[in-house]
């Protein structure tokens, strides 16, 4: 009976995931519109998109290959697993020694690769160039989150996401440099990954500014909503990481049912905070341009850096 309540509790989790995203994309744009003084849309939103997507009929273009129809579903399984791995609301999950740091960046790189490659099957100058973009906002912000990676494990001694968030709880750790460091460059990659501004605006279809929205294109019905359903649970993975990380408190360490509920209510008032500073960050930012990205994310790798030998050299003292 142990292990079936230890797979539901798994089970619970990696359906939050899928539930919650869409409703945290339309929070956030909820709470946008409110601070430029509009309406906006309603926060069910995007429920409705995704459902209206999926009534719809898919359109090939007729030099689509097989990997141009199969991209949709790799990214969102990718996607999906790798939110999933993210300890939301408990840790010890039945599958927590598969929640690895390494393992969730190999998982999101792979995504990222076979849009990149769906993006460039066609053949549209569009999808090109969303490409090119892609894999240059790859090429600096991979070796930026795995400086991270690399100062959390000197740190914690593991790249475990549950074993990391239990000794960031733990009072010998307190408020470090290297710490505030790598939470800057975690932040700055999740904004560059999530094309969110300054780096990439995903409300606007610009042809000499856009990035993810280039390389999707030429999908549409199903495979538009699984690749909108992907890039939404992209970014509730990125807020549940920081929050994991860097702001563990409130997380289940036993089974129960109180626990558990606790728990819940901790990791949904995360998100909400997640979201708010998210839409107070874009609204008070303008775009830059594509050329400056690179610079962006290089601060983010040099911050990583900096970060991990900070802490190595502290640990040595």
């Amino acid at each position: 009976m142990a292990i079936v309540a230890d797979l539901a509790v798994q089970f619970l989790q990696m359906t939050l995931v899928l539930a919650l995203a869409p409703l945290l994309t339309g929070f956030v744009r909820k709470v946008k519109a409110h601070l430029v003084r509009r309406q906006g849309p309603p926060l069910l939103q995007p429920y409705r998109d995704l459902v209206r997507l999926l009534r719809k009929e898919v359109v090939l273009a007729e030099s689509a290959s097989w990997l141009f129809r199969a991209a949709p579903y790799l990214i969102f399984a990718a996607t999906w697993v790798a939110a999933a791995l993210v300890p939301t609301f408990a840790t010890g999950l039945v599958f927590s020694y598969a929640a690895d740091l390494i393992a969730i960046v190999a998982l999101l790189g792979s995504a990222r690769f076979m849009l990149a490659l769906a993006g460039m099957d066609v053949g549209t100058s569009f999808g090109g160039i969303g490409s090119s973009r892609e894999m240059m906002i790859a090429s600096l912000a991979e070796p930026a989150m795995l400086m991270v990676v690399f100062t959390l494990s000197l740190l914690a001694g593991s790249t475990q996401l549950s074993f990391i968030a239990a000794t960031m709880q733990s009072p010998e750790v307190g408020l470090r440099v290297s710490l505030a460091l790598a939470l800057v460059a975690l932040v700055m990659v999740a904004i560059a990954e999530n094309g969110r501004i300054p780096v990439d605006n995903p409300a606007t279809h610009l042809e000499l500014t856009m990035v993810h929205e280039a390389m999707i294109l030429e999908y549409s019905g199903r495979h538009l909503a699984l690749m909108e359903a992907a890039a939404m649970l992209k970014l509730l993975l990125y807020i549940s990481l920081i929050a994991c990380i860097f702001l563990p408190f409130g997380m289940a360490q036993g089974d129960g049912a109180e626990a558990l509920a606790r728990g819940l209510g901790s990791y949904l008032a995360k998100l909400l905070g997640g979201a708010v500073i998210l839409a107070l960050f874009e609204t008070s930012l303008a775009k830059m341009r594509v050329f400056r990205v690179s610079e962006f994310l290089a601060a983010a790798l040099l911050l990583g850096l900096l970060a991990m030998i900070l802490l190595y050299v502290t640990k040595g003292l």
